[in-house]
């Protein structure tokens, strides 16, 4: 049974699931988002602390799956224990064991998924104490946050890239609509059988490859944090925003899950249709809540409230849609919105002074497009 890619529900799924977890002095939450998708096919790994020899290791990962959840929800469950099983790994060649990984776990998956459509991409990352390995393949996306800026980041692979749209058309596919023989969006991933049967190639020059882009840094005491994300975040936020915005939140709470979950609720408002899934990592030099800070967007909040108690009242205003469209004219006039996150961040404050005027209206905006 093939499955249909894409397909949308009429209202998204907005139930969240956030996971906490730290060791080797780290500390990580990662929640996800179904959203407008049918299913859900994001799945995700995290673990703080890797068994001996690698106690000191920490490695964290998000799939994001297409046509199906099999291949992501195996690669969650498989592609550490592959990597650190193999031979380069355990002779301590740690981005040649990583590579191997990935290959073997692929022709792995192939005996059980050869003759089913779909794949996953991969983003995952490695700590160690002196270093910080982030490994992609595919269009999700890690982002190291040092000295308050977005400075590491991974490289998304689409088929559109002069190099990636070069290995396809070596292997006999073309780049229609930027997407591999107009359907398949991403140029490297696990799974994807359909388009890695060239018999006369090498795994890695298929048109669908899954050999990971592996950047290696060394740690610094100014490491903030690691985002580690699927691109239903990164198709409506750039990685400076992403950064941005949880820089600010942690100044302001330690509640992890509600900054992982703002961030998912943020790319919703702003029109993504895609599953969601957010990781994020503190490292040792994460910024700490700062009282300055959260008495300021105390503030904010309250000034919030009383505008839209205003425009309600002014514009005699009776859903929210519409109150949403102009508290959005009048963001300009709100200083201090959250970087990175805007009026968008603030969405939850709107709401409940709506609800507190029309507690039976449902705050609801569905057709974002029309905003």
């Amino acid at each position: 049974m093939g499955h249909k890619m894409g397909g949308f529900l009429e209202k998204p799924e907005t139930e969240k699931q956030a996971q906490e977890g730290h060791g080797n002095g780290l500390r990580y939450c990662v929640s996800s988002m179904q959203g407008w998708r049918l299913e859900m096919e994001d799945s995700h790994s995290a673990a703080c602390r890797l068994k001996d020899p690698f106690a000191t290791w920490s490695y964290f990962a998000v799939f994001d799956g297409h046509a199906g959840s099999q291949i992501s929800l195996h690669c969650a469950e498989h592609l550490m224990s592959t990597i650190l099983e193999s031979e380069s790994f355990s002779k301590h060649k740690y981005e040649a064991g990583i590579r191997e990984g990935f290959l073997q776990l692929d022709e792995d998956m192939r005996k059980l998924y050869h003759d089913q459509q779909g794949g996953s991409t991969a983003i995952c990352v490695f700590v160690s104490p002196d270093k910080i390995y982030l490994v992609n393949c595919g269009d999700s996306r890690a982002v190291i946050s040092r000295n308050g800026a977005a400075v590491i980041s991974t490289i998304d692979h689409k088929p559109f890239s002069p190099k990636e749209q070069e290995r396809i058309q070596n292997a006999g596919g073309s780049v229609m609509i930027k997407r591999i023989n107009g359907t398949l969006a991403v140029s490297r991933a696990f799974g994807d059988y359909d388009f890695k049967n060239d018999g006369s190639k090498s795994p890695v020059d298929q048109m669908v490859s899954p050999e990971p882009d592996i950047i290696v840094c060394n740690r610094s005491e100014h490491d903030e944090f690691i985002v580690v994300a699927c691109d239903g975040i990164w198709d409506v936020m750039t990685s400076s925003e992403v950064c941005e915005f949880i820089r600010s939140r942690l100044l302001v709470t330690y509640d992890l899950p509600m900054i992982v979950d703002s961030v998912l609720d943020i790319c919703l408002h702003k029109g993504s249709r895609d599953n969601m899934t957010l990781l994020l990592l503190l490292l040792p030099g994460a910024p700490k809540v700062d009282m300055d800070a959260v008495k300021a967007e105390r503030s904010l909040d309250q000034t919030i409230v009383q505008i839209t108690k205003e425009v309600i009242e002014k514009h005699e205003i009776h859903d929210f849609e519409t109150l949403i469209r102009l508290m959005k004219r009048m963001a300009i006039n709100i200083p201090n919105l959250p970087p990175g996150g805007g009026l968008y961040a603030k969405y939850y404050i709107i709401e409940q002074a709506f609800h507190e005027k029309f507690p039976d209206t449902p705050a609801e905006i569905y057709d974002y497009f029309s905003m």
